[in-house]
């Protein structure tokens, strides 16, 4: 995270996350201005030896128009809908796999509602049978995230954490266990 800034739009809409060079590129073109700036990073010395802070949250000076986007359904969208935690014993890990809760050879499809964040020994455990065969309950029932950030679903969850972007990120609760 520590290479990573926050982009808002003009209206403090949060955009993107870019890295700190395209970050700086924006500041220099006049393109962008820093809204916060690191404590411990140092200064940047860009043209004309201008003196820039080594920016966190930039926003953009003029508004960038954008389609809302579509929240795509994939492993690390669930991991991050999921908090990286096995749904069914509440083992938090990055070492994690995807269980339909409904197998697939029972009809089970890739849905939002079908997929959870499960560890190996759980999967294992839980093998080709439902939950309640299994004898196994879920924590929570998995859905589709209501809310749908311009910044992907796991670089919303880890932004959330961070002190500074918090201020700037909508308050969404029932993806990754985001709560303020």
């Amino acid at each position: 995270m520590s290479q990573e800034v926050l982009v808002l739009n003009s209206d403090y809409e949060p955009l993107n996350v870019c890295n700190l060079r395209r970050a700086i590129v924006l500041i220099y073109l006049g393109k962008a201005d820093v809204l916060h700036a690191r404590t411990d990073g140092t200064p940047v010395v860009i043209g004309g030896g201008e003196v820039v802070r080594t920016p966190s949250v930039v926003k953009l000076r003029h508004h960038v128009k954008r389609p809302l986007p579509q929240l795509k359904l994939s492993r690390r969208s669930v991991f991050a809908r999921d908090n990286y935690t096995c749904q069914y014993c509440g083992t938090g890990s990055k070492e994690l796999t995807i269980d339909h809760v409904l197998p697939k050879r029972h009809g089970g499809g890739m849905t939002w509602e079908n997929l959870v964040a499960c560890c190996r020994r759980c999967n294992t455990k839980k093998g080709d049978k439902s939950p309640e065969k299994a004898g196994m309950k879920l924590m929570r029932q998995p859905r589709r995230p209501r809310y749908t950030p311009y910044i992907s679903l796991n670089k919303y969850v880890a932004g959330s954490k961070h002190e500074v972007w918090r201020d700037y990120l909508p308050i969404f609760t029932d993806v990754g266990g985001v709560s303020q």
